[in-house]
């Protein structure tokens, strides 16, 4: 069995990190067994090296092996991607095809963003892991193959078993053993390393010097978080090898080519909202109501305090604190000493025009013609209404006009003009 770090170098894996190491180590193990193997890790850290790793290892070495990246295949023809399908199956289907598992027979297929897999296809492929068939799209034929799986992904299996996006049987099925690759900013002492191999790789690829960080440039590298990991340092070295005049790169040219390097700082990131993006919606939907509800219950508590007491006034004066939370600034008291005594009779005066208010009563009659038609049982007249009114506070007062007119909350020179209006 050749040794991890002789495996590292024929493999091109740089670092000399332990987890990187044991992740290589594991790798070297199952390599002669059958065993599937899920190899996880962050988008960027290199997990495709572990698949070629066991391959060359295994007794199927001579054999073909096949990537395949799951969420690159369109859902409409992935599982004739895999599975292979007969001539006629489905629109464009001019030949018979052979697919992956088909032409991998004896060999590895490595399944990328095995998660991106749909459920119908990782359907088909538990059958394939638990006794090696298939069958064609379009046939009905039984197939047998000899391929042994390894699969890797970025995403936490966990919680798409949880949302019901993978199946739970077939991770089990794909992860008996578990390969876990490190992301970068757990590898502090690799990524100075990685650097200065990538910039020598690019500096003869396009044939210019190599470019060199300064010690502060060093420094800044090491502290970045490098979401996008090995991927996104080969990327930045690239770009500065070609693109800065001067060999030597200072922290300040560095951190030109750093995204949100300012932006690093701990801060407590929410998880990703479940089942749709309207909770805050609900939220404020929820507040609203809640507030309505309110108001309602305390207009009650207003209203029955008015019918037992009678007392508008002094009604009033006792709840100025709850009538200020219902109606806010809107509500404010209007002194009517200040209001002259034409216009509050006139905005007090009721038309008596009946030809008006039959034109009236016809239009509201036209713009609800598609109401149901009710039966009065009492006149809707507000003259009657308010001669009523005026009667019953009168006779409560025993006729005395000025109390009469504080309950009824006009002034009592306003009731002398109303009563004589209706010849009371």
């Amino acid at each position: 069995m050749e040794s991890v770090q002789a495996i590292k170098q024929r493999f091109g894996i740089i670092g000399d990190d332990p987890k990187l190491n044991r992740s290589v180590e594991k790798a070297i193990q199952v390599a002669p067994t059958d065993i599937s193997v899920l190899v996880t890790g962050e988008s960027g850290v290199g997990k495709e090296s572990i698949p070629k790793i066991i391959h060359a290892l295994s007794h199927r070495k001579h054999g073909k092996y096949i990537a395949v990246n799951c969420g690159a295949i369109p859902e409409g023809t992935i599982d004739s991607e895999l599975f292979g399908h007969e001539k006629g199956a489905f629109t464009g289907a001019t030949q018979t095809r052979n697919g992956y598992f088909e032409v991998a027979d004896g060999g590895t297929i490595f399944l990328d963003e095995v998660g991106e897999l749909p459920l119908p296809t990782q359907v088909r492929l538990l059958r394939v892991l638990e006794n090696g068939e298939f069958i064609k799209v379009g046939s009905s034929k039984v197939q047998k193959t000899n391929v042994r799986i390894v699969a890797a992904t970025n995403i936490n299996m966990f919680e798409s078993i949880k949302k019901e996006k993978f199946r739970e049987d077939l991770y089990y099925r794909l992860s008996t053993v578990e390969i876990h690759l490190p992301p970068l900013r757990e590898r502090k002492e690799d990524i100075h390393l990685l650097f200065r191999k990538f910039a020598s790789d690019f500096g003869l690829k396009y044939k210019m010097p190599t470019i060199k960080l300064e010690d502060e440039a060093v420094d800044l590298l090491l502290k970045y978080r490098w979401g996008g990991n090995i991927r996104q340092l080969r990327n930045i070295a690239e770009q500065i090898s070609v693109l800065e005049q001067s060999r030597s790169i200072s922290a300040a040219g560095l951190r030109h080519y750093l995204p949100d390097v300012g932006s690093n700082l701990p801060a407590v990131i929410a998880d990703k909202k479940q089942e749709g993006d309207f909770s805050n919606e609900r939220e404020i939907l929820y507040k609203v109501l809640f507030d309505m509800k309110g108001d309602l219950n305390d207009l009650k508590k207003l209203t029955l305090k008015l019918m037992q007491e009678g007392d508008s006034k002094q009604v009033q004066d006792d709840n100025e604190g709850l009538i200020q939370k219902i109606y806010g600034n809107s509500g404010d008291d209007i002194d009517e000493a200040d209001i002259d005594d034409d216009d509050e009779l006139n905005v007090l005066q009721i038309p008596q025009d009946n030809n008006s208010s039959s034109a009236r009563q016809e239009e509201e009659k036209d713009k609800y013609y598609f109401a149901e038609e009710i039966e009065e049982e009492e006149t809707l007249s507000l003259q009657d209404k308010e001669l009523e009114l005026i009667k019953k506070s009168l006779e409560r007062h025993s006729g005395k006009r000025k109390a009469a007119a504080e309950e009824l909350g006009i002034s009592e020179r306003t009731l002398y003009r109303k009563i004589k209006q209706y010849n009371l």
